[in-house]
């Protein structure tokens, strides 16, 4: 609601509202035929013009021009029209692979301009540099998620709108466990992978591809795979390969079964390596009488 406020006294003969030199009202008699408009008049003294709805087209000077017996004079009214931000346009969600480039939109009215803002809701949320447009070259995994683009002009609550953005990248197996049974008792081998769209899994023995039946099973469980092998034999211990894959890549990794006891033995046999290739070094180190 717009108000343009006018006084006047009893000395008055004759008032009126004027705007862009058309006639709102004159005295009491309202010439507009816009229903927004009414004329607020407390007593004799006050002549004020109340439009409801206020537009950006109601914008503009309004006059009051009074006129006495002895002068006649105007008071005029510069009614500035304010619209709270709204964001009209905004970039769908989108899905991209990784290292492609991404301009994401964000259009907004307002009066006054509003400021737009960016924010890719990740744990430090930090605003991220650009305005209308936020261009992101050569996107990586870490830049995928929510974005907020926020459109504020202080005349009301910021408008707020959300893109979410995938990004697919290729596997990359960043878990692998194993087991060290005895023989006759199970096996398990476990593989885990990083990947958009998410991964594909095989495992292999050698060059053999691995399936389930003959004591073999394998067990998908989203981004992980299990390999259960019942019953082991000594022919069971030893490497295997898992491998995942999706349409932008493929990754894999070897995995052990071990005998009972063997996988703390390499770990033993790394640490006494370690600790001769030291003594050797202090050895050279005294002999050179460094």
């Amino acid at each position: 609601m717009g108000r343009c406020r006018c006084y006047v006294d009893d000395r008055v003969s004759r008032v009126a509202w004027l705007n862009r030199s058309n006639i709102i009202f004159a005295g009491r008699d309202k010439w507009s035929l816009d229903p927004r408009v009414e004329l607020v008049t407390k007593g004799q003294l006050e002549y004020s013009l109340r439009i409801q709805k206020v537009d950006v087209y109601d914008e503009g000077q309004y006059t009051c021009s009074i006129q006495t017996k002895e002068l006649s004079r105007t008071s005029q009214v510069f009614l500035i029209v304010q619209v709270p931000a709204n964001i009209y346009k905004v970039s769908e969600d989108i899905t991209i692979n990784e290292g492609g480039n991404v301009t994401l939109t964000c259009l907004a009215s307002g009066r006054p301009d509003p400021m737009i803002t960016w924010r890719l809701l990740n744990p430090s949320a930090e605003p991220l540099d650009g305005e209308e447009y936020l261009d992101i070259s050569g996107i990586t995994r870490t830049q995928a998620g929510r974005y907020e683009c926020k459109a504020s002009n202080d005349v009301a609550s910021p408008d707020v709108k959300y893109v979410n953005v995938i990004v697919n990248y290729a596997p990359f197996i960043k878990d692998t466990k194993s087991s060290d049974p005895q023989v006759g008792r199970m096996g398990v081998l476990q593989c885990e992978a990083s990947a958009i769209p998410k991964p594909e899994f095989k495992w292999y023995r050698d060059d053999k591809r691995l399936s389930n039946g003959q004591g073999i099973s394998i067990q998908m469980m989203g981004s992980r795979t299990l390999l259960l092998v019942s019953n082991v034999t000594e022919e069971d211990y030893g490497n295997y390969t898992c491998v995942a894959t999706n349409r932008l890549g493929i990754h894999n990794a070897s995995v052990f079964l071990y005998r009972p006891g063997a996988a703390n033995n390499m770990s033993g046999a790394v640490a006494v390596s370690q600790s001769l290739w030291l003594l050797l070094g202090s050895l050279t180190c005294l002999l050179l009488k460094c």
